[in-house]
């Protein structure tokens, strides 16, 4: 298929797939955090991904290839598939905290998650944008180099702060505070993706050894 209409499906796709996760539970369509939710989501990913399509085409087929059955390692299978359930449960328990009124959530609070939202989209793109072989699965690409510039100076994996930082906006922008519940498992598989990820590095990526001395936070300064 065609990259542009693989796009187009897969976005249509993801258009279907939050209205049925947020929509059903939620039991109505009045239901403006979702509708702004999915609108910011779509925008702040299609836009990178047209960039990416004129670009750097090869960089979005990394992307593009993704998922549990993408993933060559049995512990990343395993690891992103429990990110993922993670994400449709934030989604899912949001979507019912709005339908049964459980959370006081401001309208400008829902705003600010939007706005977590697309920042984390935004620097998990300009993170491919800095190293097109920042793809989503784990792997080394024969001649695949070392990216130690750009977002890489200030932590080794500058993607995943880009997905920490959506994980927290997404619930607060469903209009949810019970959906801040899943942020917790959702940061242990992300930790745990790192450390498996950051085993291949050092065993196949040439230079990455010296980097970690280089660059010693992980994901946030001074802390891990």
């Amino acid at each position: 298929m065609k990259t542009g209409l693989r796009v187009t499906v897969t976005s249509l796709w993801g258009v279907l797939s939050f209205g049925l996760i947020l929509f059903l539970p939620a039991g109505t369509l009045r239901y403006w955090q979702a509708w702004v939710f999915i609108a910011v989501f779509m925008a702040a990913t299609i836009v990178p991904v047209i960039y990416l399509a004129r670009n750097n085409p090869a960089a979005l087929q990394r992307r593009m290839n993704a998922g549990p059955r993408a993933e060559p390692r049995a512990a990343q299978k395993f690891i992103i598939t429990g990110s993922f359930l993670s994400l449709f449960a934030t989604m899912v328990v949001s979507a019912l905290d709005h339908r049964f009124g459980w959370s006081p959530v401001p309208p400008w609070l829902s705003v600010l998650g939007d706005v977590l939202v697309a920042t984390g989209l935004g620097i998990a793109m300009l993170v491919i944008v800095q190293n097109a072989y920042a793809a989503a699965t784990v792997t080394v690409e024969s001649g695949q180099t070392l990216v130690s510039d750009g977002l890489y100076r200030f932590v080794r994996h500058p993607m995943y702060v880009g997905n920490v930082i959506m994980m927290v906006g997404m619930p607060l922008a469903l209009g949810s505070y019970w959906g801040l519940l899943f942020v917790l498992p959702g940061g242990v598989m992300l930790a745990l993706r790192i450390l498996d990820e950051e085993k291949l590095l050092t065993q196949e990526l040439a230079g990455y050894g010296e980097y970690r001395q280089r660059v010693r936070y992980r994901l946030v300064p001074y802390i891990w």
